[in-house]
């Protein structure tokens, strides 16, 4: 039993040395909640973060590729050369793919969050203009991110705010539900006469 547990632990070293090295590829893990692993977002936040995801994974794979990369930061208005794309996913590639995945996007916003990105690097440039933009959202626009700020800022969790206002926009679609069942029954009546 003892040279089977020697043997298990050299193995799992020997992969680990292998990651190390760059000769090996990490495991990802099966399951990414990023609500859970990402709590320094709103979940609003996220949902904006996978729909611009979304948006620009025009091939539907669930990654971010070099040339879905550059469209993405031309559209943007921050067009990159070729060699800083490339920096930019060697950021935060965690699997050495050489593609973004909707969490290693996650985490470019986080780390520039934290604050943990060059002022110049070009996911700092996204980052940023991902942000709320007065000029091309306009003052309501603006209004609106300020609003949703504040109330973020003073709920004592950012987390309950949000599920509460789903909770509503659940409870306000089920009396609509109602309200329509009862007129249809109403209708349904008036010919059945």
């Amino acid at each position: 039993m003892l040279a089977s547990a020697d043997s298990e632990l050299g193995a799992k070293l020997s992969r680990r040395q292998d990651i190390n090295d760059g000769t090996a590829r990490p495991r990802q893990a099966k399951v990414f909640n990023p609500y859970t692993e990402f709590k320094e977002f709103s979940r609003r936040q996220i949902k904006d973060m996978e729909q611009m995801f979304r948006l620009y994974d025009s091939g539907k794979d669930g990654y971010i590729d070099l040339m879905e990369l550059k469209l993405m930061m031309e559209k943007l208005g921050a067009p990159q050369t070729h060699l800083g794309l490339k920096n930019m996913i060697k950021e935060v590639d965690e699997d050495f793919d050489g593609k973004l995945s909707f969490r290693e996007e996650i985490t470019a916003y986080f780390k520039a969050a934290a604050g943990e990105l060059e002022e110049d690097s070009g996911l700092m440039t996204l980052a940023k203009l991902s942000e709320i933009d007065v000029s091309t959202e306009g003052v309501k626009g603006a209004k609106n991110f300020f609003e949703a700020k504040v109330q973020a800022l003073s709920s004592a969790s950012k987390f309950e705010a949000e599920i509460k206002a789903e909770q509503d926009e659940r409870k306000r679609e089920e009396e609509e539900k109602k309200h329509r069942r009862a007129a249809f029954r109403e209708l349904k009546s008036a010919f059945s006469q």
